[in-house]
Formats: C-alpha cells, sequence, structure tokens
C-alpha cells in the first residue's frame, strides 16, 4: 500500500506583551504566556528534534513564528526575564521538595518538574545559547522544519477588506520580518486566525507567495465543488496555492474526549500557584504580583481529582494514543485516496495552536514525538508543504469561501458586544495612517522617526489578539488599556504632525518601550496601484 502524507503544522498568536523595569512585577501574569511558551512548546521541540536526530527517525513539520514572537524571543530584555522566571521556578521546586518530603508520589512529581526546569535553563542558556530562533533555522536548513511567514501583528484580515493599503502593510511587513529573522524569503503564508476572504489570496500573490492554509469551510463551501475536499492543494484562481485543514483535529485531539482528556495526562489547571498561601509562595511571585501558573501541578486528570500524576504513566499514554492516532489518520486517507483516479495524491493538514498545548495538554510535544517514531512502521508519512507541490502543475482552480477558525468559523467574536468598540478606533486609526502616509511621502529626520513610531503603534492595535482576550475574558482589562495605549500614541502622532510639533523625550520613550519592527518605513501604508479586488 502507498504511504499518505500528513502535514503537522504548529502556529502562535503571542501578543506583544513586553514591560521591563518595575512593570514586570505588575505585569508578571501577562508577561508569563511567553515564558511558558518557551519551557513548554519550544525548547521541547527543539529537544525533540535533536532526539530524533539522533535515533535517525526522519521527521517533518511546519512552524509559524509571528514576528511579534521572533521578536521577544530575541529581545534581551525578555531573555533576562525568562532566566530569571526559570531560577525563581527552580527556587520554588527545591521548597516544594522539603514540604512534600514525606509523600512519595507527590515528591516524584516535584523531581519530575524541577528537573525539568533546570534542564530548560542549561537548554536555553548553554545549548541553544539563548536563540531558539537561530536553531530552528538551522533545521529548516536541513530539510525536517518549514517555516511558514505571517503578518506583521495578529490582525484579522476580513475586517479591513476594504482598506487594500492595510491588507499590503501587514503582508508586506510580516514577509520583511521573515527575511530578516529567517535570511531567506518563504514560500508559505499563514493568515492570522486563519481568517481568508476572497481577494485576500491576490494580495498574497503580488508578494509572491506560493501557497496558504484555509479552513476546511473554504473548501467544502466555496463556489466551485473541490473535487478532492480537503485532501488535496487547490490552485486560488492566482499561482497562490491552498491548503485546507482538517478542522475536526481540535474536537479529536482537545475535544471532551479527545486524546487530550486521558485521565493520567496532567491537570494543568490545578497548578500550586493557585492552591497554596501566598506566603508559601514568595520566592516565585513578586510582592502584589497577580498570580499566575507555576509549573508545579501534581495531579492528573482521574476523575475525583486526588490521583498524583506520573510522567511515566504520561508518556506510555502518549504512546498509545500516537499510534491510534495514526492508524486512524492512515484508515481515513486510504478511503480518500479510493475516491481519486491518482490513489497517490491524498494528504490531510493537521494544525494546532501553541496555546492549545499550553492550556490542555502539557504532553502535547511528547505525543507529536511519537507520532513521527510510530510513522516509521506505518502507512503514513509526514511531509511539508513545498514538497506536496511539486509537481503538481495543474490543480484545480477554485475560488475558497469565506472562513476563520475563530469563534463558529467566521470570527464572529473578534466583533462582538464584549468588543465592537475597538474597531471604530482602529478603523479611523488606519484611515489617517493611510492620508499621513500620503502626505508626508518623503519625509526623514525627526518627522519620518515619527511617522514609522505612528505605524508601528497602529499594527500592534489591528491585532485581533486584544478582543479575542476581552472576548475569552483573559486579562480583559489589560488587554483594554493596551489597545488603548497605542491608539492613544497613534493619535499623538497624527496630531503632532497636524500641529507640526514633535516631543523627542516622549518619541524617544515610546521607541524604546516598544522596540518591534525597527526597520519599519511608514510608506507601506502608501496606495498601491497594481492590486485590484
Amino acid at each position: 500500500m502507498s504511504k499518505k502524507n500528513i502535514v503537522l503544522l504548529i502556529s502562535n498568536n503571542q501578543e506583544y506583551i513586553r514591560h521591563a523595569g518595575r512593570e514586570e512585577k505588575k505585569y508578571g501574569a501577562q508577561m508569563n504566556s511567553i515564558y511558558e511558551s518557551l519551557s513548554n512548546v519550544y525548547i521541547p521541540l527543539l529537544n525533540m528534534f535533536a532526539a530524533l536526530e539522533k535515533d535517525s527517525v526522519p521527521f517533518r513539520i511546519a512552524l509559524v513564528f509571528p514576528p511579534v514572537l521572533c521578536t521577544l524571543f530575541r529581545d534581551p530584555v525578555i531573555q533576562q526575564q525568562y532566566i530569571a522566571w526559570l531560577d525563581r521556578r527552580i527556587a520554588l521546586g527545591k521548597q516544594e521538595l522539603m514540604r512534600c518530603s514525606g509523600n512519595t508520589a507527590l515528591s516524584n512529581a516535584i523531581k519530575f518538574y524541577l528537573e525539568k526546569a533546570q534542564e530548560d535553563k542549561f537548554n536555553f542558556t548553554v545549548e541553544y545559547e539563548q536563540d531558539v530562533i537561530g536553531k530552528f533555522l538551522e533545521y529548516q536548513k536541513k530539510g525536517n522544519v518549514e517555516l511558514l511567514a505571517t503578518c506583521a501583528t495578529n490582525i484579522f484580515l476580513p475586517h479591513y477588506a476594504d482598506m487594500h493599503e492595510v491588507l499590503n502593510a501587514q503582508v508586506e511587513t510580516g514577509l520583511y520580518a521573515h527575511r530578516t529573522f529567517f535570511n531567506e524569503p518563504p514560500a508559505g503564508f499563514w493568515l492570522p486566525e486563519m481568517g481568508f476572504m476572497p481577494g485576500i489570496e491576490k494580495v498574497l500573490a503580488a508578494y509572491g507567495v506560493k501557497y496558504t492554509v484555509l479552513d476546511a469551510r473554504a473548501f467544502l463551501f466555496s463556489e466551485d465543488e473541490v473535487a478532492k475536499g480537503i485532501f488535496a492543494p487547490v490552485q486560488c484562481n492566482t499561482d497562490v496555492c491552498a491548503f485546507a485543514r482538517d478542522n475536526r483535529i481540535d474536537e479529536e485531539v482537545f475535544g471532551e474526549n479527545g486524546y487530550a482528556s486521558a485521565s493520567v495526562y496532567c491537570d494543568v489547571n490545578r497548578d500550586i500557584a493557585f492552591a497554596l498561601p501566598q506566603q508559601e509562595l514568595a520566592l516565585f511571585f513578586a510582592n502584589g504580583s497577580a498570580r499566575y501558573a507555576s509549573g508545579y501541578c501534581y495531579y492528573n486528570k482521574t476523575a475525583g481529582g486526588e490521583s498524583c500524576y506520573s510522567p511515566e504513566d504520561a508518556m506510555e499514554q502518549c504512546v498509545r494514543d500516537a499510534a491510534l492516532f495514526l492508524e486512524k489518520k492512515a484508515d481515513l486517507l486510504d478511503r480518500a485516496a479510493s475516491c481519486f483516479s491518482d490513489v497517490n495524491s491524498a494528504s490531510l493538514v493537521c494544525t494546532f495552536s501553541a496555546e492549545q498545548f499550553l492550556r490542555n495538554w502539557s504532553e502535547g510535544i511528547a505525543w507529536i514525538e511519537q507520532l513521527f517514531r510510530h510513522a516509521t512502521g506505518s502507512s503514513v508519512s509526514f511531509a511539508l508543504f513545498n514538497e506536496l507541490l511539486v509537481g503538481k502543475s495543474r490543480l484545480q482552480c477554485v475560488h475558497p469561501y469565506y472562513s476563520s477558525t475563530n469563534g463558529w468559523g467566521y470570527g464572529e467574536t473578534l466583533c462582538a458586544k464584549k468588543n465592537d468598540w475597538m474597531m471604530s478606533y482602529i478603523r479611523k486609526a488606519s484611515e489617517r495612517m493611510v492620508d499621513l502616509a500620503e502626505r508626508f511621502p518623503d519625509d526623514t529626520g525627526l518627522k519620518a522617526r515619527l511617522l514609522n513610531l505612528g505605524a508601528r503603534e497602529l499594527m500592534l492595535a489591528q491585532s485581533c489578539g486584544w478582543a479575542d482576550m476581552i472576548w475569552k475574558e483573559q486579562f480583559p482589562e489589560y488587554a483594554g488599556e493596551r489597545f488603548k495605549e497605542s491608539v492613544a500614541a497613534f493619535t499623538t502622532v497624527f496630531e503632532s504632525l497636524g500641529s507640526n510639533t514633535v516631543s523627542t523625550e516622549w518619541l524617544t520613550e515610546c521607541e524604546a518601550e516598544h522596540p518591534v519592527f525597527p526597520w519599519i518605513n511608514y510608506r507601506i501604508f502608501s496606495r498601491k496601484k497594481n492590486i485590484s479586488f
């Protein structure tokens, strides 16, 4: 039986959350997501790559590193804060070993997390020299990893369907950032929240993008009958190809009865940071800091909640779950291929968000490792997008339908009752930025710095992540404040240019506070004549 192909992709929608000095203590809970993504997703991925490489196990995986995430990971301030965070986690673990010394099961769980924190610090500082981005680039050069570009920030592009300058600016900045961090132009482009609308493919084509990934709805509700459904790429009426993700994966893996719900896996919601008295957590939390996950979780997901977590049992479950997952996917691909005239063409795209692993399944990366190991004896193989496009000169041409992975498939929660107030502010600011780019086409010096700051703050405000945080009630007050902060900064730029007065002190402070896109050129918001919808 011929091999069938699966593409695994992990995306990330990290917001630009950066606070230094005294503010770090105040906003520690908000910044925790950055540190957790390093410890629970990206360092484990690099460790997994090294282990598979050592054992000569073939692996292929696609990753999306947003410009914001790359900037944070390369930021010396964030790097030192992460190391300090690990030091606090290690100190807390040693204290916990003393506190629970009379309980063997708890002590074993504590040792597991303590050793992990110590290994994370060694790997980050010594093995990876504080440059995880550079290490992922090495694996791309080896052909194991495919890195997709994405927009400058986590913008929901359909909200700006009538503002082509915004679409162009976000895509162009994202592509430039990708070349800056990874030294080569990308073939693929990830749409934030997988937000697609007819016309986006023309923007991508204008910038040389070869393919993107859409939600299954975009194929299934297309104007055209897609001959091979979600099991093969299509042409989007341009030079851009599109793959459809299997939108059953979320329920299959993270649903109520999904793989991640197995009783032996760690219950990440029972972190000691939310259970112990404040005085017993002083080594981890700064005075007055809000509580957030410490990484020490001692119980599994067994009903009743008093069964201690066993890392060994969890790893054995990962092996069984990986085998079952591949068995089901092999059967699905075989049934799909039997419907095609060319039976070797069936492929399946499985996408995961880094946040899903952080919030729902701490063993998720270990499970992915077992997928690769088990695939060596399976009829399923793992591939990269660009490998599946080789020799595909004649693909079916379709007109994909509007779709997204947000909300119930159409991004409804990004402009709902809780957060719709944000849209009028950001659209007005976007209109003003386009106007500024037209009014000041050739400015340099201080005025150009001011315009570049305005473009930067506008892009940060355009991120739909702030609206999403408000909808999900995850630090909603903070999300509202950060959004207003960027809109206010842009408004100051607009008014300063109108009155021809610039506060160099204020400008310098703002540039230092958000050192993202240092190379940005405000002219990216200028009107372009070569793209029509």
